[in-house]
C-alpha cells in the first residue's frame, strides 16, 4: 500500500527523477561518483532501478539519499521512495539506520590535523610576539612627542598665522561593500558549484546549515549554480544578503561579484514590490466592480 500511495504521489521513479535533476545540473554521473565516493556502477543501478545489483538496503538507501542531496532534491523523500520501491516494509525501515558515505575531503587524516594545528600555534605566536614589539615600539615613539612613520612620510606643512583655524584633514571614503569579498552562507544544506566563466571549477560540493565558502578573491569572474538558491544566502564585506533566490528551482551562472549580487538584489526586490502593488490594485479594482452605487 505504501508503495502505491508513493507512486500516485510521484508517478516517475526515484531513477526516473535523480537523473532528470543531474541533467538539469548538467552533471555527469562521473562527477557524482567523484564527489561522493559512491561506486559509479551504484548509481548508474539506482538511476536504472535495477535493485538486484545493489548492495543491502541499509547502503543502498545512504547512496540514495546521497545522490538526492548532490542534485538539490529532498534526502529524507528520495530515501522513504526508495525503500518504498524495493519493497521495504516498516519492520525493515525500523531495524536499519541509512548509511551515507562520509566525504573524505571534510576528514582530513589526523596526522595533517595535527601538522596544521601546530603549524597555527607557530604562527600565532610569532603574530603576537610581532604584535607586542610593534606596539611597544609605538608607544615609545608617542612618548618622545612624535607619531610612528607620521613625520617621514607626511611632507612639510606651511605654518598657518595664529589666527587662523587649523585646516580639517580630509577623510577618506569609507570602503563600499562593492570592493569586499563575497561570501556564500548555507542556510540548509545544499549543492553548490563555483566556476570560472566558461574556465575551471573553484569549488563543487554540499554545504551544511550554517557553513560558508568564500569565493577566492583573485576569481576573475565567478559564476554560481545550485538547486536550492532559497537556502543559499551571500554577504558582501557587511551587507547580508539573505537569499538569491525566492523558488526552490534551480539557477545556473550567476555572477558572484559583489556588484553584481547587489544589483541583483535590488531587482529581485522591486520586482517583488511591483508584484504586490499589481495584486493591491487588482483587488482593488474587484472591490469596485462589486459594490453597487448607491444612488
Amino acid at each position: 500500500m505504501a508503495e502505491a500511495r508513493t507512486r500516485e504521489m510521484h508517478p516517475k521513479r526515484v531513477g526516473e527523477r535523480l537523473a532528470e535533476a543531474r541533467a538539469t545540473l548538467k552533471l555527469e554521473l562521473e562527477d557524482i561518483a567523484e564527489r561522493s565516493r559512491i561506486p559509479l556502477r551504484h548509481l548508474r543501478a539506482i538511476e536504472a532501478s535495477e535493485f538486484e545489483s545493489l548492495p543491502a538496503s541499509t547502503y543502498s538507501v545512504g547512496f540514495a539519499k546521497t545522490f538526492a542531496r548532490m542534485v538539490g532534491l529532498d534526502g529524507d523523500e528520495i530515501a522513504a521512495a526508495f525503500r518504498a520501491e524495493r519493497g521495504e516494509t516498516l519492520a525493515q525501515r525500523q531495524e536499519y539506520t541509512p548509511f551515507e558515505p562520509a566525504d573524505p575531503s571534510r576528514v582530513p587524516p589526523s596526522l595533517l590535523a595535527m601538522i596544521a594545528l601546530g603549524t597555527a600555534i607557530v604562527l600565532l605566536v610569532v603574530y603576537l610576539m610581532w604584535r607586542g614589539g610593534g606596539a611597544s615600539e609605538e608607544r615609545q615613539q608617542m612618548a618622545a612627542g612624535t607619531a610612528p612613520e607620521m613625520v617621514a612620510s607626511s611632507p612639510a606643512a606651511p605654518a598657518l598665522p595664529p589666527s587662523s583655524a587649523p585646516a580639517t584633514r580630509p577623510v577618506p571614503p569609507a570602503p563600499t561593500a562593492t570592493t569586499d569579498k563575497v561570501v556564500l552562507i548555507a542556510n540548509d544544506t545544499v549543492w553548490i558549484k563555483v566556476s570560472e566563466r566558461d574556465g575551471p571549477t573553484l569549488y563543487m560540493g554540499e554545504l551544511s546549515r550554517g557553513q560558508r565558502y568564500e569565493v577566492p578573491a583573485d576569481a576573475k569572474d565567478p559564476r554560481l549554480l545550485t538547486g536550492r538558491p532559497d537556502v543559499v544566502g551571500a554577504q558582501i564585506g557587511s551587507r547580508v544578503i539573505p537569499a538569491l533566490g525566492s523558488a526552490r528551482r534551480t539557477i545556473s551562472g550567476v555572477s558572484l561579484k559583489g556588484p553584481a549580487l547587489i544589483e541583483r538584489e535590488t531587482a529581485t526586490a522591486a520586482a517583488a514590490e511591483a508584484d504586490r502593488s499589481a495584486a493591491a490594485n487588482s483587488d482593488q479594482a474587484s472591490a469596485n466592480v462589486a459594490t453597487p452605487a448607491i444612488p
